[in-house]
């Protein structure tokens, strides 16, 4: 019965797996190239929050002599030789090698009666900094900073002293230095730390996970699984899944092809999948705003006249409502779908047009009930950091839904009405789409020099990335409030001595 057991899990595991992983509707690949411009940032970044260590007081007692150090600064910082690459499977590895750091602190010393106090300048060469970076995915399906491991190493430290006690000083120097450098290593991997799992994280925090798009609908940006992390790529999963705010825990199955980004030229690479668009279509149907009303003065007067003139006789017949105005109810009969080819993109719509009377203070009288069938060509675009779809009239049909020879009858209505869609319903369609929504992307960062490429199934948009923003200026700006655990403590665990006071 056991090896029964064990061979039906066997058989049914590749089923499993493919049953756990979701297709995503929306992917996005950053490149090696997309990594270096964040390495620049970031490296602006680093130098500014190792400019604010805080190193505490060193103070110590060798015979007769008691020294502090006090008040230490860091003056200067030079990173030139940094490195940050991708690490399989889920890593960043952020490197500075053979950095300096110079540094400008208080100096108080008490030898018997003979009291000296001033500044010290002092230089920590050869500073070595190896961080790994764990990216994962929250709870809320958000990228996050999970883990950081930090090693930081100086190799030679200097200290230029000056005044009465020069010579007592450099005496006391290794003293000094040693402790200095033991509590200046000590506090680079903290600050580094919380710079990453509590500022860089608040920056993570501003890419849209499930936001609102207008009063119709929303979208899906949670990440499916954790990226993965090649040598050159980081690749996320998206769920990219719209939904209508009436319904909002509404789920759309993705049948869809699953979007492959095979090129690596670009910065940065975004792919979406028929489904992207098919559940925007699918949430806008189902909130029921795919619906657009003519009456009266609204319905073109050419159309009107040749309106009255096909239904003449079943206008006369109702007589004497033959000056009724006329409504027309536009009204899409299922979700359209959209359809990507390498020849284009395209979005097919099945609809009906309802044709009436509205006699004034009598019940509106049906005088047709046409079905419509359209293809509409599309044309996605990025701009900024919003996704926009401009649609074209492609292809028009209409027919009686009653009978054959009704259909025969509707043929004069063919090119009317489509020019009515072409003049009077696109543009309200692509007002609406005007808008766009917004590609899951850090605020301060946005997309330039765009192209679209269409596959069978998903389009891709390559693009280069630049900062509209300093890094630092969207950290302040959504700054977590500091606790007491926020910032590791600068407590010094040197060893030391209580002197006098001074």
């Amino acid at each position: 019965m056991a090896a029964g057991g064990r061979l039906l899990l066997l058989f049914l595991l590749p089923w499993l797996v493919t049953a756990s992983h979701s297709p995503p509707g929306c992917k996005i690949r950053i490149t090696s190239k997309g990594l270096d411009l964040v390495k620049q940032e970031g490296l602006r970044f680093v130098e500014q929050e190792l400019q604010n260590i805080t190193v505490s007081d060193l103070h110590g007692k060798e015979g007769q002599f008691h020294y502090n150090i006090s008040q230490v600064k860091v003056m200067d910082l030079q990173l030139a030789l940094s490195d940050l690459h991708f690490q399989p499977q889920q890593h960043l590895v952020f490197n500075i090698n053979n950095a300096s750091i110079s540094l400008r602190f208080r100096r108080q010393l008490l030898y018997w009666f003979f009291y000296d106090i001033g500044s010290i300048n002092a230089s920590a060469d050869g500073v070595h900094i190896h961080t790994v970076l764990q990216l994962a995915k929250d709870e809320a399906g958000r990228l996050k900073i999970s883990n950081i491991t930090c090693n930081a190493s100086i190799a030679r430290m200097h200290a230029g002293f000056s005044g009465t006690l020069r010579k007592v000083y450099e005496f006391l120097s290794t003293f000094i230095v040693t402790g200095m450098r033991f509590l200046l290593s000590q506090q680079i991997c903290p600050s580094l730390e919380h710079a990453s799992l509590v500022l860089l994280n608040s920056v993570l925090d501003t890419v849209p996970v499930r936001n609102y798009v207008d009063e119709h609908i929303g979208i899906d940006y949670s990440l499916l699984r954790d990226p993965a992390v090649s040598t050159d790529t980081l690749d996320l999963d998206f769920k990219g899944m719209f939904f209508p705010r009436v319904r909002e825990n509404q789920e759309l199955e993705n049948h869809a092809v699953e979007p492959v980004i095979k090129e690596t030229e670009r910065m940065v690479y975004v792919a979406f999948s028929e489904y992207f668009f098919d559940s925007a279509m699918h949430s806008y149907f189902q909130a029921g705003v795919l619906a657009i009303e003519l009456q009266g003065e609204k319905v073109p007067k050419d159309l009107e006249v040749l309106l009255r003139a096909t239904f003449f006789g079943t206008i006369f017949m109702l007589s004497p409502t033959v000056d009724a105005p006329l409504r027309l109810v536009l009204q899409v009969s299922a979700p359209p779908r959209c359809i990507i080819k390498p020849s284009g993109t395209s979005v097919s719509v099945s609809a009906f047009l309802n044709i009436s009377l509205v006699p004034p203070g009598h019940p509106a009288v049906q005088l047709s009930s046409m079905a419509m069938e359209t293809k509409l060509s599309a044309r996605v675009y990025l701009q900024g950091k919003a996704l926009r779809v401009q649609l074209d009239l492609r292809r028009f049909r209409i027919y009686s839904k009653q009978s054959a020879l009704e259909s025969l009858a509707l043929f004069s209505l063919q090119a009317p009405l489509k020019t009515l869609l072409q003049l009077t319903i696109m543009p309200i369609i692509n007002e609406r789409t005007k808008k766009g929504v917004q590609i899951p992307l850090p605020e301060g960062m946005d997309f330039t020099k765009e192209v679209v490429t269409n596959h069978a199934g998903f389009l891709t948009v390559g693009a280069d990335l630049h900062f509209s923003k300093e890094l630092r200026e969207v950290i302040e700006k959504y700054r977590p409030a500091p606790t007491a655990a926020a910032r590791p403590s600068s407590e010094s665990t040197a060893p030391s001595m209580e002197p006098p006071q001074l």
